[in-house]
């Protein structure tokens, strides 16, 4: 098995995604790539020598030594207000990756894909989104895509762009958007059922999000007929940030 060791990564782009979150580019140099789904450790350390780290999804597929995090702000946690406030471009961090090898998607698959995520659990299946179109895939996908509001979306403007073979579906919880019908609340048998696929399609299914969020559709797609094997779940809570 190989073992990861730390690298120096430096920031080379800085987006806003929403209010609380934004997401930084890296150069890693000997980055040794990764698959879409998988996550990396980053390591902070202070000048006294206190180091605290935490475990963030990447957003984008292997490009070389880029590397793409989304971090979502937690108020009180160590690493990501930091991620958030204080990293600029040409800022150095340490990075430990790639990690997990059963949340991934290849591009050599050929089953559809249903993705399911909750809130920041977008992240990882953003990745796939943009594995696929890389790789010039035509394997149909499916998102579902559940959030608090509107302004609470990751990747908004990308996930406008008209993107062959790809359906998104979106699922509010606490505000909608003018013309949205669906009720506000938390993701329903009814939603999985119109906007994923039939059970007998076989499909791979990719649920992230916070840990009552992927149990829950995890259950609704046991109870919809989806074999256990073909859904693979990610899971978050809170760790400090």
């Amino acid at each position: 098995m190989r073992r990861l060791t730390w690298r120096v990564a430096e920031v080379v782009q800085i987006e806003g995604e929403t209010a609380t979150a934004r997401t930084l580019g890296f150069q890693v140099p000997g980055w040794p790539g990764h698959l879409a789904g998988q996550h990396l450790d980053v390591r902070l350390t202070a000048e006294d020598g206190y180091s605290a780290q935490r475990s963030y999804s990447m957003a984008a597929p292997a490009d070389g030594d880029y590397v793409e995090l989304t971090v979502e702000l937690v108020p009180d946690g160590e690493v990501s207000p930091y991620l958030i406030d204080e990293l600029r471009v040409g800022d150095q961090i340490e990075v430990r990756g790639p990690v997990g090898g059963w949340f991934v998607w290849r591009p050599a698959s050929k089953a559809p894909v249903l993705l399911v995520a909750g809130g920041s659990g977008i992240v990882p299946l953003m990745a796939m989104i943009r594995e696929r179109r890389q790789a010039g895939s035509r394997v149909p996908f499916r998102l579902v895509y559940s959030l608090r509001d509107q302004d609470s979306r990751y990747y908004a403007e990308e996930l406008r762009r008209p993107d062959p073979g790809l359906d998104i579906s979106y699922l509010y919880t606490r505000s909608a958007p003018p013309g949205v019908r669906r009720p506000l609340g938390r993701i329903t048998l009814g939603d999985l059922a119109e906007g994923g696929w039939p059970a007998d399609f076989e499909p791979d299914c990719y649920v992230c999000g916070p840990t009552g969020f992927v149990e829950a559709a995890a259950d609704l797609l046991l109870a919809l007929g989806h074999a256990p094997e073909r859904i693979r779940t990610e899971r978050f809570g809170p760790t400090g940030g």
